[in-house]
């Protein structure tokens, strides 16, 4: 039986380690943001690239005609959804980049061998970091939409579209810091980076919906976890929230609101499960 004295020390252990763990990822955390303020260009471009897509593709179709789309929406609000995921998957997927580069010049190596309390925060500090910048990216792209005229979500639908980026980023981060440790250098992995960005975006619902594809693309976009982050924010921006309604009428089945969302939790869990035993072994 633990006497109150061992319980009080433990808590206050505890205590500690989390005051330590936090003070560590909140320094790291600054160092990349600083290194951003010095560099703005990583900023700038990742708002630039989803931006030229929303615009000349607004524009271009700008004339289509009415009914061509699921529920009468316009062209511009169907694309908006898809650029905001675009804007954030791209976000995320440079995740591995940052870390990628310490490796390179060495400060990784001094991260190592310095006196941390946990280098678990050399990963929180990463998520942090490409989490804020993802969803910042995000809200520009989303507030430029806006001001185009492809509306803005309500309460309900602004809380869904940001869960909805939330679970994607992570999953996609994950997916990116993985890849910085498994990789050899900068080379492959910016490779790896400009090799599925587009094919990704192009084979998901972000430019066209299901039944204008053929039924190869169909297939590979109805399987393609940008679709499962599309269709939700599509559905927040459309009116009345309802996870329950059919969102994607897949070649494999109908598939609700709540499923997508799930998929997605899902896939961030699994891909964190993947990279843990990496991250353990090349941080130890």
């Amino acid at each position: 039986m633990t006497s109150p004295t061992a319980s009080i020390a433990l808590q206050q252990q505890q205590s500690g380690a989390f005051a330590e763990l936090s003070q560590e990822t909140w320094a790291l955390t600054r160092r990349l943001f600083l290194q951003l303020m010095r560099r703005p260009s990583t900023l700038i471009a990742g708002i630039l690239q989803p931006l030229i897509w929303l615009i000349l593709f607004g524009a271009l179709f700008a004339n289509a005609p009415e009914g061509l789309l699921p529920g009468g929406m316009s062209y511009g609000r169907f694309l908006g959804a898809g650029v905001i995921v675009f804007t954030a998957f791209s976000g995320a997927l440079n995740a591995g980049l940052p870390v990628m580069f310490d490796r390179e010049f060495g400060f990784l190596n001094r991260l190592l061998v310095a006196p941390l309390r946990s280098r678990s925060s050399i990963v929180l500090a990463s998520v942090i970091y490409i989490t804020a910048l993802s969803l910042l990216q995000s809200l520009v792209i989303m507030g430029t939409a806006a001001v185009l005229g492809y509306g803005w979500p309500g309460v309900s639908g602004l809380v869904l579209v940001l869960v909805t980026l939330l679970l994607l980023v992570f999953a996609v981060t994950a997916l990116s810091l993985g890849l910085a440790f498994a990789l050899p250098g900068h080379i492959e992995l910016i490779a790896v980076i400009f090799v599925a960005n587009l094919p990704l975006l192009f084979a998901s619902t972000a430019l066209a919906p299901l039944t204008f594809m053929p039924t190869w693309l169909g297939w590979l976009a109805a399987l393609n976890p940008l679709t499962f982050a599309i269709e939700p924010i599509r559905a927040a921006y459309q009116g009345p929230l309802d996870l329950s309604a059919v969102l994607l009428e897949a070649p494999y089945g109908d598939v609700t609101g709540t499923t997508c969302l799930l998929i997605l939790l899902l896939l961030t869990i699994g891909l964190f499960l993947v990279i843990r035993p990496l991250l353990n072994r090349k941080l130890s």
